[in-house]
């Protein structure tokens, strides 16, 4: 350290990790706020590496800010990160159940993320039909091919969406839970994650899409007619079937509601 900087209140921090040596000034923050992604980064190469798993406790706060020459406090913004990502669950105390504990909850943080991305409107809506058409379509053909398929909950959506008196947004809910049921049912809980991450996305547009639709109750008919074909086609195992289906059952709504110039593609 100069004299210039004793006189200015610079103290240099130097981290040091496998094979890297970081230093950074504790002033002009620039150290300070990359501080707690040094400890994401810590627990993200433990992660990988299978130091720590599912079940495992993270080190302690005072352990972790020892070890990685970091704030205490930039190791509780690091762990609140992880915890909204649903990595980790944390529990206050100095009993055997305190701490942070490794839970990867599969669908928790990637939803969360994908449903704060779609509320800023980070995503444009062709790329969300596009992204929907490439997920629907491995949902569909996974379940298709499975011979222990279960669609039980699609097909309690469907009996729901038969009632009588429902009001368009109550039954565009349903269709959107009708999507993500089968989705869930696919057993790929990365897909789930993100059709549920999604979900509210697609539920909102294609209510917004609803109102330039002449003939709701005509069009709900429609949408009834073809989710239950899609269903038959996925529950007698005609995985080409399901596809086309899916595919012409949601370009063929975004067309008719006006949200499309064109048929979306794969």
């Amino acid at each position: 350290m100069t004299p210039a900087d004793s006189v200015r209140g610079v103290a240099h921090v130097c981290v040091v990790r496998p094979h890297e040596v970081r230093c950074g000034q504790t002033t002009g923050g620039a150290m300070t706020e990359r501080a707690w992604k040094v400890v994401l980064e810590r627990i993200e190469r433990d992660l990988l590496d299978g130091r720590l798993g599912p079940g495992d406790r993270l080190p302690s706060e005072r352990d972790l800010a020892s070890d990685l020459g970091v704030g205490r406090s930039s190791v509780r913004e690091a762990l609140r990160v992880l915890e909204v990502m649903g990595l980790i669950r944390t529990a206050t105390g100095s009993g055997p159940q305190s701490g942070a504990i490794v839970i990867a909850t599969p669908s928790g943080g990637l939803s969360a993320l994908l449903r704060l991305q779609v509320a800023a409107q980070g995503f444009a809506l062709r790329d969300v039909v596009r992204t929907r058409l490439v997920l629907e379509d491995a949902v569909v053909t996974a379940l298709a091919s499975d011979e222990m398929r279960d669609t039980s909950a699609a097909h309690r959506m469907l009996d729901a969406m038969d009632a009588d008196g429902l009001a368009t947004s109550e039954f565009l809910a349903l269709d959107a839970q009708l999507h993500l049921a089968l989705a869930e049912s696919s057993g790929n809980t990365v897909i789930a994650a993100m059709m549920a991450g999604l979900r509210t996305s697609i539920e909102s547009y294609v209510l917004a899409g609803s109102a330039a639709i002449d003939d709701w109750d005509a069009m709900a008919s429609r949408l009834r007619h073809e989710h239950r074909a899609l269903i038959a086609a996925i529950d007698s195992g005609d995985a080409d079937a399901a596809r086309t289906l899916v595919h012409d059952h949601i370009t063929g709504y975004y067309t008719a509601a006006g949200l499309t110039p064109t048929h979306p593609t794969h």
